[in-house]
């Protein structure tokens, strides 16, 4: 391999932060160097098929972590050019304006940062732009304000999940159109990448019309931009600093089974908040004891991910919406009136398919559903609307990240668990009390619910966190780490909280906003 061992930056890792840094910075001339453990996600049927991405995890690690009892599990998460979004249901949404202050929940307090939704706000702007956000301001009862409308109207409900809508308001809710990153011309369907499939939600897109950060991001940089290399198949082993522990001097990679050693005035880290984390801390040497980075002790601290429902509603009509996905809820993001605490946001999933069911169902109920034969399955599954339910979880210093040995730990207790019981009894009701001509919902007394379980690390936040005190933050407020001059991490580690909204159109805008930061201090303003 012919490769520089210099650059001007280097950025470790492709998803929602590193592949919207590389972007961002491409423009400025910089020579930059993108690594990325994994290759390009082929293109290949089994993108689409429920079997291969549900039952078989195709797209998923074969690596095992552990969690705090030692057992071993397979992570949800996949390492590919473009990360977690090439298999992201793309619900781009800001944060609450309210979310950047302190919020109080039953039983904590979700911190302030100290950086505001203000200061966020055009680099939300500029995230919707880049990421194609289909979406539309004014129907969202918590939405912050925003500067301008979303760059492209939202994805229309099909007639059946417009009914969906209507009953829900007809309740008094205020459901909305979910925003969504996708590549969808619905005036002139002759020119829209997107064809509403029903594999959109948790599938990598055959005919790339998700915006991903592959997609979006890392494609367009290298190949418009000579100064941009990008390397596949590149795990970084470890970062090694100067004697004085204050610069990063090498990047040691293993690229295809050969180790280099590369070099750059500033190193970003964009791993992912767990791989983040444990990158920092297998870096430890003489002068970081603890972990690069972690005299706060704070590296792999306040791991968050959200506490996360799949439901099902069951119905006596068939579904005939192709592309489910469309409908939100946040009438319960602050609570109700008899429980003035935050119970969480409620989504729809996509379409519920029959190869999905045994993969998706509640563990009680799973060998008994894996028993039905396919066509039955079918048979449920068209007449079956899934609904996501997400609270948001507080941090908590013994929810962290740790490594022992070659081995990945992860400890992790709900704490929000009653807000989110609250939230699914809450939902459930209104499903039983919908209008009946909204395709006929069956009132069962007990709907099928399937509690994420640990390795369900989509919304992965919270492990490096920001502020301004280098005793209890690892970054900065330009995410720069407090201890290391020249390094920077610019994933979902730097939350301070975690919020009840999906993180990623956050972790996008902050990797736009430390991108500016990160121009002016290269001398490069474009």
């Amino acid at each position: 391999m012919t490769v520089s061992n210099r650059y001007d930056v280097i950025i470790i890792g492709t998803g929602a932060g590193g592949g919207t840094l590389a972007y961002r910075l491409a423009a400025t001339g910089k020579t930059i160097l993108v690594l990325e453990r994994g290759d390009f996600l082929p293109r290949e049927k089994s993108n689409w098929s429920a079997l291969d991405v549900y039952q078989k995890e195709r797209y998923h690690t074969d690596e095992h972590w552990f969690d705090r009892d030692g057992n071993s599990f397979r992570p949800q998460t996949g390492y590919w050019v473009g990360g977690n979004t090439k298999v992201y249901g793309a619900a781009l949404l800001r944060l609450r304006e309210r979310d950047f202050s302190a919020v109080t929940h039953q039983h904590g307090i979700s911190p302030a940062w100290q950086l505001s939704y203000s200061e966020f706000e055009p680099y939300y702007t500029q995230a919707e732009m880049l990421y194609d956000v289909h979406g539309k301001r004014g129907s969202d009862p918590t939405e912050p304000p925003a500067t301008e409308e979303y760059p492209y109207p939202p994805v229309s409900h099909e007639p059946d999940m417009q009914a969906i809508s209507d009953s829900i308001r007809k309740l008094g809710y205020y459901p909305f159109h979910l925003p969504l990153g996708l590549k969808l011309n619905e005036q002139d369907r002759t020119k829209s990448p997107c064809i509403r499939c029903d594999t959109f939600d948790g599938y990598p897109c055959l005919v790339g019309a998700k915006a991903d950060a592959e997609v979006n991001a890392i494609r367009p940089a290298h190949e418009q931009y000579s100064n941009f290399t990008l390397l596949t198949n590149a795990k970084v082993l470890k970062l090694h600093t100067s004697t004085s522990g204050r610069e990063i001097t090498a990047v040691e990679t293993d690229v295809n089974g050969e180790i280099y050693q590369f070099t750059a005035d500033i190193v970003v880290v964009a791993c992912g908040a767990i791989n983040s984390a444990v990158l920092l801390l297998r870096s430890a040497n003489d002068q970081h004891p603890r972990g690069l980075a972690n005299r706060s002790d704070q590296v792999g601290r306040n791991f968050m991910k959200h506490i996360t429902t799949a439901l099902v509603s069951m119905h006596v009509d068939v579904n005939q919406a192709s592309f489910q996905k469309t409908i939100a809820v946040n009438d319960f993001y602050w609570g109700e009136p008899d429980y003035p605490y935050p119970m969480g946001m409620v989504q729809n999933t996509g379409n519920v398919l029959a190869d999905m069911l045994p993969a998706e169902a509640p563990p009680l109920m799973a060998p008994i559903v894996k028993l039905i034969p396919k066509y039955e399955r079918h048979l449920i599954a068209e007449r079956s609307v899934g609904w996501w339910l997400q609270t948001e979880d507080l941090p908590d210093s013994h929810n962290r990240v740790w490594v022992e040995g070659n081995q990945v730990h992860l400890n992790y207790k709900p704490n929000t668990t009653e807000a989110a019981d609250r939230l699914i009894h809450r939902w459930t009701s209104i499903l039983k009390a919908m209008d009946r001509n909204a395709m006929h919902v069956i009132p069962f007394s007990i709907y099928p619910r399937n509690h994420m379980p640990l390795q369900a690390v989509a919304h992965q936040c919270g492990t490096c966190r920001l502020g301004s005190d280098p005793q209890t933050a690892v970054l900065d407020l330009n995410c720069r780490t407090h201890d290391v001059d020249n390094l920077y991490v610019v994933d979902g580690s730097f939350f301070p909280s975690n919020s009840g909204v999906n993180p990623t159109l956050t972790i996008m805008a902050n990797a736009l906003r430390v991108g500016e930061h990160l121009a002016e201090r290269l001398g490069a303003n474009r």
